[in-house]
């Protein structure tokens, strides 16, 4: 793991591989996720292309300011960061809550993203029930610091029940870094925040990956994502849930690739 600082003083953790160059995949981790969420695929990323996954502000190693972790902010940090590191473009993954960050990019700095990797996307979480109750039941009841036993039940809850031992202690561990303030900001965001209004003006070709047996995010959100951006392909992964890097991390680590150089070519 290495660590950058940005322009504006923040200080992002972050793990990469590869030479500089052209094409870069930059992945960005979903609500309270680290860069170790990638962990599974990183490796499987060929040495010749650069890759780059970062843990954004107020998770794992990286700066936690006071305020400022509304989609809007997150996403913000996202060009600075590629300055920092000499990117001129990247394709940005997301996964979850996530691809409204790296959508966010792609509609304000359409020259610095190359494409757009979608994980397990929704159209917008704007007053999602599931999202509600859970805002509500939970993240409104939560004080710091957060406990390890409730970081191991979210993982299980929100993840696969084939990941290593090692990687879920791995997530724990960043997870529980994770401020009371940041959860309740963040999530506070998804609920009120909706771009759709603006996917048109995504120009950047984007692959949606979704799995089938996904219990948060349904196919009719992919069907509208898709036929709300001009250059989408949607890829689905039978008998998935929500997380289809962590289920299939090798075809999921193919499929980028293969979508990445295709963009360069």
């Amino acid at each position: 793991m290495s660590r950058i600082t940005l322009a504006s003083g923040l200080t992002l953790s972050y793990w990469s591989h590869g030479a500089a160059g052209d094409p870069t995949i930059l992945f960005l981790p979903g609500p309270t996720d680290s860069w170790r969420s990638y962990e599974l695929i990183l490796d499987a990323i060929p040495a010749h292309l650069r890759a780059v996954a970062v843990s954004l502000r107020g998770h794992g190693d990286s700066s936690k300011p006071a305020s400022g972790y509304g989609i809007e902010h997150l996403a913000a940090d996202v060009v600075p960061l590629l300055d920092a590191l000499e990117i001129e473009r990247a394709v940005l993954v997301g996964h979850s809550g996530s691809c409204l960050f790296a959508r966010r990019v792609a509609v304000d700095a359409p020259n610095r993203v190359a494409g757009l990797v979608l994980e397990a996307s929704p159209t917008t979480l704007r007053d999602d029930p599931k999202l509600c109750e859970f805002v509500n039941s939970v993240v409104s009841e939560l004080t710091d610091p957060i406990g390890p036993e409730f970081a191991r039940n979210f993982i299980a809850d929100t993840s696969s029940d084939v990941l290593p031992v090692e990687l879920i202690e791995a997530l724990v561990e960043d997870l529980v870094k994770v401020p009371v303030r940041v959860w309740k900001e963040m999530f506070t965001s998804l609920l009120v925040y909706d771009d759709t209004a603006e996917l048109s003006l995504v120009n950047t070709p984007a692959l949606l990956v979704w799995g089938d047996a996904d219990p948060l995010v349904p196919r009719s959100m992919q069907d509208d994502l898709a036929c709300r951006m001009p250059m989408t392909e949607l890829v689905v992964y039978r008998g998935v849930g929500h997380t289809p890097r962590w289920e299939e991390p090798e075809r999921f680590a193919n499929d980028v690739t293969t979508f990445a150089l295709h963009l360069s070519a």
